[in-house]
């Protein structure tokens, strides 16, 4: 009740537009590895798809900010791309490989209009005196309203994929989408005199000389980089993607080379953030690869009793039998045999059953009941909901006795403590004699509750941050740059997941994260003095 009217239906839109999202993404490698009704993946093969296709979804905000920024606005670009998304969704339920090529190049190009456009408009809904110290506080609530989204949509996505199929849980992604649209539009009047188109002024690149010094540049470096002989970076994919940045950060460096006096400390304070979180999203969006592989091969997922029955009716487990027939083969570690592309297959028993203790093995010909995969993908946006309000208060009780962290110090915590987590995931592996057992359930909500204090210390406090210190005529723009880094962090996800087959030990693989998020929060907290001034001179 204390907040702009307009922050209900932004809260709304946001909501359902992740709905969307994080339901195909909850599904998207399970689909793709799936032998039967997907695409018959191996894990490398699955990740480094993965970790393109989310890398493009959050590197095409770069372009969607700047062309709102000077020509389309905010609320047409909203609309604009949330209809894109929600047709690329619907057609990801053709199975059909240029079909999914063309969904994926739609949810890539309609979310690059609508994430940095919202958030800009919730930031410029708060610029106002009256609602100016509250900011943070929209943003963690706003955040909240991505992760509810993100929290319900694999429970419809897990049962309409258990009764109906892949394809009928992509078009719920889309029906998601088309209702948030709806109540965007709804909402139009309590934010409609925020949508100030920047314009363009003198010291501005011209959106020709954007497409053939940037964007042009970018095409032909990402063809290089696919069309170079071996692979440099681990995948023509990845190449492809590091070339074609390239031109996309001198762009931004650009930005502070030619940007007046006083915007050039708070433009290259954004762009020190922008660099250092990179780290933080290539660790925390392993949650659509490597810990979904934890969760569907090393996480027992056996349901018994009362709560096998309720699952059931929910339509949110299937049984697996426990009698050999005719399965893909794969080797110890989980790794899926391929000769010459083709799928190897062997007389067995299902491959869950392989590291699933004796005595918790059915009788021979009866089955096990085990929940769906992807709802571990809710566990995160779960903490979330339960942590926001909790996380929100601590920060109102530290303001109003002047005692509040600023924006860059809560943003290094973040990454100190995410890398706790992974500190939670070594443990699981010893714990499951790496594997060799099924570890519990709770290793992963334990996980996952550590990351998602660290993601609420540094998430929403990274719109928050661009919107404070970006120069007016480029927030958009600028949010686009968040996103970019936010790009090459899901980029690197990709290739560490498709380390995972690699790694003997998995703890080794955990180490390695842990070691990149100590190594990003230390390089914050060493800034934090100058990050710390930077904001203490624009006053916040």
């Amino acid at each position: 009740m204390k907040h702009p009217r307009a922050l209900p239906y932004l809260f709304f839109s946001e909501m359902w537009e992740r709905f969307g999202y994080y339901l195909m993404i909850g599904i998207f490698t399970l689909y793709l590895k799936d032998v039967k009704t997907g695409y018959g993946m191996t894990e490398a093969e699955s990740a480094d798809l993965y970790g393109t296709f989310i890398a493009l979804v959050f590197l095409t905000p770069f372009l969607g900010g700047l062309l709102a920024d000077r020509y389309f606005g905010y609320r047409r670009s909203i609309i604009a791309g949330g209809l894109m998304m929600a047709a690329g969704y619907c057609l990801m339920a053709i199975h059909n490989t240029a079909m999914l090529y063309t969904s994926m190049s739609l949810v890539i190009v309609g979310n690059g209009f609508f994430k940095p456009n919202i958030s800009t408009l919730l930031g410029n809904v708060y610029s106002t005196p009256q609602f100016k110290a509250q900011k943070d506080e929209g943003y963690n609530i706003f955040y909240m309203g991505i992760n509810l989204g993100a929290f319900i949509c694999n429970f419809f996505g897990a049962a309409l994929y258990i009764m109906l199929g892949w394809g009928y849980a992509f078009i719920a992604a889309g029906i998601g989408m088309l209702i948030g649209v709806v109540v965007f539009i709804i909402g139009t009047k309590h934010y409609i005199a925020f949508d100030i188109k920047k314009g363009v002024s003198k010291d501005d690149m011209s959106i020709t000389r954007i497409v053939l010094l940037i964007l042009l540049p970018s095409v032909i470096a990402g063809i290089l980089g696919w069309l170079l002989p071996g692979s440099l970076f681990g995948s023509d994919s990845t190449d492809a993607f590091i070339f074609a940045c390239i031109p996309v950060l001198y762009f931004y460096g650009s930005l502070y080379f030619k940007a007046e006096a006083s915007e050039k400390r708070p433009i290259a304070a954004l762009l020190a953030i922008f660099a250092v979180v990179i780290l933080f999203w290539a660790v925390f969006k392993q949650n659509g690869s490597a810990l979904t592989t934890w969760a569907d091969r090393y996480t027992n997922r056996s349901l018994e009793g009362t709560t096998a029955k309720v699952f059931d009716k929910l339509s949110l487990a299937q049984t697996i039998p426990y009698k050999k027939d005719s399965v893909a083969l794969y080797d110890q570690q989980f790794r899926l045999q391929k000769e010459n592309g083709v799928i190897l297959k062997e007389f067995n028993y299902h491959p869950y059953f392989r590291n699933l203790n004796e005595e918790q093995k059915p009788a021979e010909g009866s089955g096990v009941m085990v929940w769906a995969t992807n709802l571990s993908q809710s566990i995160n946006p779960g903490w979330v909901i339960l942590l926001t309000p909790l996380i929100v208060a601590l920060f109102t009780w530290m303001r109003n006795r002047n005692r509040e962290p600023s924006t860059a110090t809560k943003i290094a915590w973040g990454l100190f403590i995410s890398g706790l987590s992974a500190l939670v995931m070594v443990a699981a592996v010893y714990a499951s004699n790496n594997g060799a057992e099924k570890a519990s359930l709770w290793w992963l909500v334990a996980g996952y509750g550590v990351i998602t204090v660290g993601e609420l210390f540094l998430s929403p406090m990274g719109l928050s941050i661009v919107s404070k210190l970006s120069p007016p005529r480029i927030t958009s723009l600028m949010m686009g740059g968040w996103f970019l880094s936010t790009s090459i962090g899901n980029k690197l996800s990709g290739v560490l997941a498709t380390m995972w087959d690699q790694y003997e030990h998995k703890a080794n693989y955990f180490w390695l994260n842990f070691a990149l998020l100590m190594a990003a929060a230390a390089m914050c907290f060493a800034m934090l003095k100058w990050l710390n001034g930077i904001l203490r001179e624009r006053g916040l």
